[in-house]
């Protein structure tokens, strides 16, 4: 009994029905929680909503209107002060290991549940079962354990099943996707993907993209990229269990528009940050060859070739509030000496209030874009005058 439960399988089968349990929780946190009740990217059908509501009550003992109202206030105050569990300010350790007990401390807190959880399930079993007594799922997960597996294998594998998600999702994701990855997306929060492929934890790896498109039902945006939780979703919607409301935008070109209407306006702005990697890499070879050629007349020097070259990226990708004070130093002394640097700046700036004005009507906003792409195209500057042509182009 203390080592074979009432199924007396095998370590390796026990250890194989340990990771189909534990994906299964995780694929319940990415598609219903994450997707389906905290973005509302996609609609499940009843019986499966249901399933992973019981499956997260029994695994975790979390409720969803509380873990949907967390993760829209991360999103609504992200990188600040308020955010429920970020690293840039509260440190990268005390999220990847304490995550669990700064979501604890967050779910205290009535404000955030009121304000951030509406549409959330409100139902008999909600709240007579699964809000009131949260511990007696986690409680009997592990009786099933003991009595399934024995007592030993069942109860290190119910402290396993209790410790993924704290640390996955709760730590990992929390912590080093905000922290260390790689970026498709300048958004204005930190938040990085951490593998190309989504699959340990559903999908969410890819948290950039995430933050980039937060109502997107899928993850992955590049055709290496790979996001588990949309495969599920997808075989989910082919028998009719899922239907997907949000993806991110596809761009589109149309090579012979030459003039700026509503459509480009639009598209411009819904694929802004497709516009500002392409803006980058139109410019990035153009303003380095001019910072190369500033030399040591600017103050303070310029660091290395290959220093000088991601200086460059990060003035082109990053708004210029967000730059180390190094790079903030060097690019307005490169800006007052170059005239080249100082209109590649400045229309980089006057192209992103494109999609920060809110003052001003669309009919405004399309004839300032119009005016954007007839200086560039009058600049000189040849790599500003090929980006202006694919601007226009945006379908």
């Amino acid at each position: 009994m203390l080592y074979s439960g009432l199924l007396d399988v095998s370590g390796w089968q026990k250890v194989i029905a340990l990771l189909i349990m534990t994906h299964i929780t995780i694929v319940a946190v990415t598609v219903y929680l994450h997707r389906h009740q905290a973005h509302r990217s996609l609609d499940l059908a009843p019986a499966i909503s249901h399933f992973f509501r019981f499956w997260l009550w029994l695994t975790t003992g979390m409720v969803t209107r509380e873990w949907a109202a967390i993760h829209r206030k991360h999103h609504a105050k992200c990188e600040t002060p308020d955010d429920p569990h970020s690293p840039q300010v509260l440190g990268l350790n005390r999220v990847l290991w304490g995550g669990v007990f700064l979501y604890v401390k967050e779910s205290r807190n009535q404000q955030t549940i009121q304000r951030y959880s509406h549409g959330t399930p409100d139902d008999w079993i909600e709240n007579h079962l699964y809000i009131p007594h949260q511990r007696l799922g986690i409680l009997l997960l592990l009786l099933l354990d003991l009595v399934a597996f024995g007592v030993l294998p069942g109860a290190l594998m119910w402290l396993v099943q209790m410790a993924w998600i704290p640390f996955w999702a709760a730590g990992v994701i929390n912590g080093i996707g905000h922290f260390w990855g790689y970026r498709h997306y300048e958004c204005k929060d930190a938040s990085t993907n951490i593998f190309h492929w989504g699959i340990l934890i559903g999908g969410e790896e890819l948290h950039n993209n995430h933050h980039a498109f937060a109502t997107s039902a899928k993850l992955s945006n590049r055709w290496y990229e790979f996001d588990i939780g949309w495969m599920y979703i997808r075989l989910l919607a082919l028998v009719g269990q899922a239907r997907v409301k949000s993806l991110a935008p596809t761009v589109r070109f149309d090579p012979g528009k030459a003039a700026c209407d509503q459509e480009t306006l639009q598209s411009i702005i819904r694929n802004r940050y497709d516009v500002m990697a392409r803006f980058a890499q139109a410019l990035t070879q153009t303003c380095s060859l001019e910072l190369q050629q500033l030399g040591h007349r600017l103050t303070p020097p310029l660091p290395s070739r290959r220093e000088s070259l991601a200086m460059v990226v990060r003035w082109l990708r990053q708004e210029p509030a967000t730059l180390p004070v190094r790079d903030q130093l060097v690019l307005d002394a490169a800006c007052s000496a170059s005239g080249c640097m100082q209109t590649v700046m400045t229309m980089r700036e006057e192209l992103t209030a494109l999609w920060t004005r809110s003052h001003v009507t669309r009919e405004q906003l399309v004839e300032q874009l119009a005016d954007w792409c007839q200086r560039a195209e009058a600049s000189g500057i040849h790599a500003l005058q090929r980006f202006s042509r694919t601007l226009r182009a945006y379908a």
